[in-house]
């Protein structure tokens, strides 16, 4: 499954290239965020992908939801894409949006991959193992290494986004003390914790569970936690919450060893 993830993954972030090199309108969804033909023409290609190999596997897809379409059941697994996360990245001309795809089982992402196509940046996880892969200009992958948390040292660095930061994470990170601000956009976050370039993520603005599974995943793999702020693994397939619409995600800390 992590090998039809991987693919599916650079042949999405091939089409979000090529339509960030030419060019596209901006348009605005129901909730006034952005969205552009590289998010419908990626999001096509995954659901295509993944709906051929694995027909009994039901997709939530970011877009799908957005026009309404209705989602199924999801008892046991289910596949959550977020074809472009970071449109505001992507529509500014930033490098850090990312393709993602996830497997979730019973509430926990876990298997997922972050393809960053602007940078050549992608990575995988799936139970006890996470990589870092390296993408040529070509779309294929040319290595591969194993990575893992680290723990936290003096000073935590600290991952925080480009375009959403609030008041609550800013007093968080002060409350931690002395920190080292690492800022980059999309589900990277998760990624820099995964590979032990960064220590905790403070997450008190709006997510989606697309937005954040795909990273998850591979921050579990490399042996890091998500947590609610009542100290709770995040949970995935939130549906009929009675403070906020199918698929939000409470405010959480992500976090590698110690951190």
């Amino acid at each position: 499954m992590l090998g039809v993830f991987e693919r599916l993954a650079l042949d999405a972030g091939r089409e979000v290239m090529r339509v960030f090199h030419e060019g596209c309108a901006v348009d605005s969804k129901a909730d006034s965020s952005p969205v552009t033909e590289a998010d419908r023409e990626s999001e096509k290609i995954i659901l295509a992908g993944l709906r051929a190999a694995y027909p009994d596997i039901p997709c939530v897809a970011e877009e799908e939801v957005a026009a309404g379409i209705a989602t199924p059941d999801l008892d046991g697994a289910f596949f959550l894409i977020d074809p472009l996360d970071g449109t505001k990245e992507f529509v500014n001309r930033r490098t850090d949006f990312t393709v993602n795809i996830a497997l979730v089982r019973h509430g926990e992402p876990e298997v997922g991959v972050v393809y960053a196509p602007c940078t050549g940046r992608f990575f995988a996880g799936r139970p006890g193992r996470a990589e870092a892969l390296e993408v040529d200009s070509n779309y294929h992958i040319a290595s591969r290494r194993p990575i893992a948390v680290r723990a936290g040292g003096t000073p935590l660095a600290v991952v925080a986004s480009r375009s959403h930061n609030t008041p609550e994470t800013d007093a968080f990170i002060r409350d931690l003390g002395e920190t080292d601000i690492v800022s980059v956009g999309s589900s990277l976050k998760f990624c820099l914790l995964a590979a032990a370039e960064a220590d905790v993520y403070p997450r008190f603005g709006r997510t989606m569970e697309w937005d954040t599974a795909a990273g998850d995943a591979v921050l579990r793999a490399a042996g890091g936690m998500t947590r609610t702020l009542d100290g709770e693994p995040l949970v995935y397939g939130k549906r009929n919450q009675a403070s906020d619409t199918d698929f939000a995600n409470p405010h959480f800390i992500a976090s590698g060893k110690g951190a």
